[in-house]
């Protein structure tokens, strides 16, 4: 009977505030209704202890733009949401590695931030118009809610929120998946009204530090290197210089200089973009390919000695001469005329500015790296210091650089073989890609014993052949010096025999009588 009364009472009661919420949404009038809502929180606010903070999910401009900050903070409250909330929603991130789980909506987690504690809320805010709306943002209307105690006011607004998006940033840029760049010709693809200036493909390439073949020391020295300069955004500001580091990569072909861009790669998590300067039209073309690229990655250029006609711009005419007379071979020349018939327009000079010049200042944390099998070939002013920074010297293989490539592709330390090795490794110039495919087993039956005597028989080849190829180089230096001195005597010759014969016998009087007099002086 009591529960009776307590409805009976209670149920006019709701019938009383559903007649007076219906009249107020009926007959008041819009502006009133506004003033009562001011007023209203006003009161509530007064009272109320927190503050609220909204991040919407799309931009006010654009169309299907989503917020930065909402995305950012999205992959920041993803390692909370998994542990926290009970609902998730599982979402595949473009160009992202792996799954993202985020709260779904109307669902709360706390976060701690130097002790204090704060409120993240995922809502979801209904469209008024019962419409059919092609943009996304129209319907669904998702933001986030943070909530936090107004004392702590001016360290959420200055510091956590901060915090907050550069983690996000961070683990967006951790998660990512990677990507290898190469740009495109000046007729390339189109990306709807915009041409594309760099095609992309997921970079996967298994080369580290780990299973580089180099001298511990030295790769210890590079990976340093490296870490210190991820890390100094801030003192490359201080000094005035834009965040950038230029490394050359030198030396014969099959020393890894290819790998040795791959792994700094993967060591860093950059991006990698490999320009082609042949395929570029122009210098303004060079700038826009800068500016199209991103931060945390490495521009590539291979064999800058090979791309463009670089190092003789400055001495264009001489060199000019010299391929007239050498270059005579047929298919050499059709080569040339096909090139000739679109040539590159892209300068040293622009290459320089490109490289250490204004332009060099967008974006930042950018490493660009040179490679070359002939250094000496280079313009100086492109591979100085403060352009191409560290000089890395990939030479042949040395016995600490077997051993590492030995525990690779063998799994072995040790050996009996490894002495002899040793030995020929100090005698001999080979390769690490030579030693690679030596040391690379070629069916199920072959043993480590097996390769490493491969290997052997491989180095002493090529020390007999690299004593042979010394042998020939010396004798036709030798024939060479012989025919040009043959030369020389012959041209005198006959610039004597060209002389009249009283200039010969005046010269022979004049010389015989010269030597008389200085011996009666003597």
């Amino acid at each position: 009977m009591m529960m009776q009364d307590v409805w009976n009472q209670f149920g006019p009661a709701i019938a009383t505030i559903m007649f007076a919420w219906t009249m107020y949404q009926n007959y008041f009038p819009h502006e009133l209704r506004g003033h009562i809502r001011r007023y209203t929180d006003k009161l509530v606010n007064y009272f109320y202890p927190f503050m609220h903070i909204i991040f919407h999910e799309y931009e006010t401009d654009g169309w299907f733009e989503r917020s930065k900050a909402y995305v950012a903070i999205e992959r920041y409250l993803s390692k909370n949401s998994s542990t926290q909330a009970k609902r998730l929603v599982a979402n595949v991130v473009k160009d992202g590695q792996s799954l993202v789980l985020t709260m779904d909506d109307h669902e709360e987690i706390t976060d701690d931030y130097e002790g204090e504690k704060v409120w993240w809320i995922s809502s979801q805010k209904e469209a008024n118009r019962q419409t059919i709306s092609w943009y996304p943002r129209e319907e669904e209307k998702r933001y986030f809610k943070l909530k936090f105690h107004r004392k702590n006011r001016e360290i959420i607004t200055n510091t956590y929120l901060k915090y907050v998006l550069d983690e996000g940033k961070a683990i967006s840029v951790r998660e990512r998946q990677r990507k290898l760049y190469t740009n495109n010709k000046g007729d390339g693809g189109y990306d709807g009204y915009r041409r594309r200036m760099w095609s992309q493909v997921v970079f996967e390439h298994p080369s580290t530090f780990k299973t580089l073949a180099m001298e511990p020391n030295k790769k210890q020295e590079i990976m340093d290197d490296l870490e210190t300069f991820s890390k100094s955004k801030e003192y490359y500001a201080k000094i005035g210089k834009a965040w950038k580091r230029g490394y050359l990569l030198y030396g014969p072909p099959g020393t890894g200089k290819s790998s040795m861009i791959a792994a700094m790669a993967n060591f860093l998590q950059y991006d990698v973009y490999d320009l082609e300067l042949t395929a570029v039209k122009d210098n303004t073309e060079l700038r826009k390919l800068l500016i199209d690229t991103t931060s945390k990655s490495i521009i590539v250029i291979e064999d800058i000695d090979c791309s463009l006609d670089l190092t003789g711009q400055r001495k264009k005419e001489e060199k000019k001469e010299k391929e007239d007379k050498v270059e005579k071979d047929v298919i050499k020349e059709e080569l040339k005329k096909r090139e000739e018939k679109k040539p590159s327009e892209v300068t040293l000079s622009g290459l320089l500015n490109f490289i250490d010049g204004l332009w060099s200042a967008i974006g930042g944390e950018r490493l660009i790296v040179f490679t070359t099998n002939f250094v000496e070939k280079l313009d100086p002013a492109l591979i100085r210091r403060g352009r191409m920074d560290k000089h890395i010297e990939l030479s042949y293989c040395c016995f600490e650089s077997f051993k590492v490539l030995a525990n690779n592709y063998l799994d072995v330390a040790s050996h009996d073989h490894f002495p002899e090795i040793q030995r020929l490794l100090g005698e001999t110039n080979i390769t690490p890609a030579d030693v690679a495919e030596n040391l690379m087993p070629k069916s199920s039956k072959e043993t480590a014993d097996t390769c490493l005597a491969r290997l052997i028989k491989a180095i002493e080849t090529a020390k007999v052949e690299a004593k042979l190829k010394a042998e020939e180089e010396k004798a036709e230096k030798e024939k060479v010096e012989k025919e040009n001195e043959e030369k020389k005597k012959g041209a005198a010759a006959t610039e004597y025999a060209k002389k009249p014969d009283d200039v010969k016998e005046n010269g022979n009087c004049s010389e015989t009588n010269g030597v008389k007099e200085n011996a009666d002086v003597s």
